[in-house]
């Protein structure tokens, strides 16, 4: 699964802009000064202390900045990766991958997967554990996986599906041997199935009432399953506890809890210094030094799954014309941005040229190289080509009109300050006025899913290494999760087609070859990605930069 802001459960939003490297000078197309010695990838280690389920100590709370998401269903559209995270806390992790994106199956939930091809289509048969059952008494059984994928399939328009992509190729999930078993039916092959059902629904969480609106600001700790259950849930200070589940069939939680506090970033790092926090996220330069040589902690840091990009709003009057996104892409210098994001980090990686795949991933290509270069003069020819002229000011303007379009930024963190004025200088050095309207971070999901922006940067968090299953997400044109509504009906058709293709590799490829065609839209660029850099107190296990991989909430605590 991927996670993002308006994307599935597979691409849930990151609320923050924040990330972590370094970089260099204009029109060279690295994150460093010198191109010469820009690594070929981003990094791609793992630094999260590793640590077996027996060397960890009964008891204890782990404490970290977060709080509930407006939509906390991860299989609803307007879902991120907040409620991604939080779900895992009190909902089934049935399916999980390692950091290196390796499938690992719970044996509390699928105590057996078999998958298998009969004439061309798959066939996976998942054997749910005896013992399983949600926490109002419900077995979980086939019917789970059957509501899940009804909710999921796009069948039903009325479901506000985060993604429909493989539910949509399920012909059947039906009965096996018992109702402990359930047989799911794919017309061809889909070697990415696992992302699907990493976690499941309730049936009672899955009609369509239920789905789009029970879990608005609400937990519903009865339809979960897991070793800890809702503790606290406060709707007016936006603090979580999660608490062991008497309820639980399977390996025991090691923590006595688990206590999200719900803190801005400022905050975060000031209440990681005083001894409140447990983990602390180092966005920049200026938190890492803050919490760096703190006594009793220590910096783990490594690869990142996640991507930083500019989305632009095709419904907007002025951005509706594609020569002039092109020519607003053209003017930004991702290295300057790179630089102001990364500056005091010891970090460099390539510039991310996709949105599906990773440099550090086998099969990943550098799609944007091949159809956009940082180039200010073309964008102005492109402009006055398309009656956007100079006026007196140094704006351009036509018919009378300005060539002004908004940026929105949230909350007022410095760095995503001076990236905004970073674009406004950029863009206003070829005759675009860059309006930079400022909003508050609890409003992000609704600015996304009623797209009141004209410029937006977020990020994408992947949860899963299946990064070709997501193209349709980011660039079909009639999904809700291409905030950006770019596209076309016979764009939409190559992309859906390869989705069809067994092989991984081959669907990368195609994939690869698609989204350079979907980058052309000019809607969409990728800025940067960055590290993982965190803030641990020392003793805390299985916690850090973990890149896909995403411990088993049993397994987090601290070490004997």
């Amino acid at each position: 699964m991927r996670t993002r802001l308006a994307l599935p459960v597979a691409l849930i939003a990151a609320i923050s802009v924040t990330a972590t490297a370094c970089q260099s000078s204009s029109g060279q197309d690295s994150a460093q000064p010198d191109a010469k010695n820009a690594p070929s990838t981003a990094s791609s280690v793992a630094d999260y202390n590793p640590t077996p389920y027996d060397r960890i100590k009964e008891g204890g709370t782990y404490t970290t900045v977060g709080t509930f998401d407006d939509q906390g269903n991860p299989f609803n559209v307007n879902a991120t990766l907040t409620a991604s995270r939080v779900w895992a806390w009190y909902n089934a992790d049935a399916i999980t991958y390692s950091p290196t994106g390796e499938v690992q199956y719970n044996p509390d939930y699928f105590s057996d997967v078999k998958v298998s091809v009969e004439g061309g289509n798959q066939k996976v048969t998942l054997t749910i554990n005896p013992r399983a059952v949600f926490n109002d008494g419900t077995p979980i059984d086939w019917t789970a996986i059957k509501a899940t994928w009804k909710a999921d399939n796009g069948s039903d328009k009325a479901y506000a599906a985060s993604s429909t992509d493989g539910y949509d190729q399920i012909t059947s999930v039906e009965k096996g041997r018992n109702a402990k078993q359930a047989v799911i039916t794919f017309k061809g092959v889909n070697p990415s199935w696992s992302s699907l059902f990493t976690t499941f629904l309730h049936p009672k969480a899955a009609t369509v009432e239920n789905f789009n609106k029970a879990y608005v600001k609400k937990a519903h700790p009865e339809w979960g399953a897991g070793p800890y259950t809702v503790g606290t849930w406060d709707a007016h200070s936006g603090d979580i506890t999660f608490v062991r589940n008497p309820k639980w069939w399977g390996r025991q939680g090691k923590l006595d809890k688990r206590v999200y506090v719900n803190l801005e970033s400022t905050a975060a790092v000031n209440a990681f210094k005083n001894g409140q926090l447990d983990y602390v996220s180092a966005v920049d330069a200026e938190s890492l030094k803050q919490i760096k040589g703190l006594k009793g902690t220590e910096i783990r840091s490594g690869g990142s799954p996640f991507e930083y990009s500019l989305y632009f709003n095709t419904k907007s009057s002025v951005l509706a014309d594609k020569a002039v996104r092109k020519a607003f892409e053209e003017s930004i210098d991702r290295t300057q941005i790179a630089k102001i994001r990364f500056q005091g980090l010891d970090y460099k990686e390539p510039l991310p040229g996709s949105a599906i795949l990773y440099s550090f991933q086998k099969g990943y290509e550098n799609n944007l190289s091949a159809v956009l270069k940082y180039a200010p003069d073309d964008a102005r020819k492109a402009l006055d080509a398309a009656g956007w002229k100079p006026g007196g000011d140094g704006i351009r303007v036509r018919n009378g009109k300005k060539l002004e379009v908004g940026y929105t930024l949230l909350g007022d963190d410095p760095l995503d300050k001076a990236t905004a004025g970073a674009f406004a200088a950029m863009l206003k050095s070829v005759g675009i006025r860059l309006d930079i309207n400022k909003a508050d971070e609890a409003d992000f999901s609704k600015i996304l899913s009623d797209r009141k922006f004209d410029l937006f940067l977020s990020g994408n968090r992947s949860m899963d290494p299946f990064g070709a299953r997501y193209l349709c997400d980011f660039y079909c044109s009639d999904r809700d999760s291409n905030i950006t509504g770019a596209g076309s009906p016979a764009l939409d058709t190559e992309i859906r087609a390869t989705s069809k293709i067994a092989d991984l590799g081959k669907q990368v490829t195609a994939a690869n070859e698609v989204e350079r065609k979907a980058l052309q839209e000019y809607a969409f660029l990728p800025l940067f990605s960055g590290p993982s850099t965190y803030g641990v107190k020392k003793g805390l296990a299985n916690v850090g930069a973990t890149i896909f991989y995403n411990p088993l909430p049993e397994t987090i605590g601290w070490e004997k």
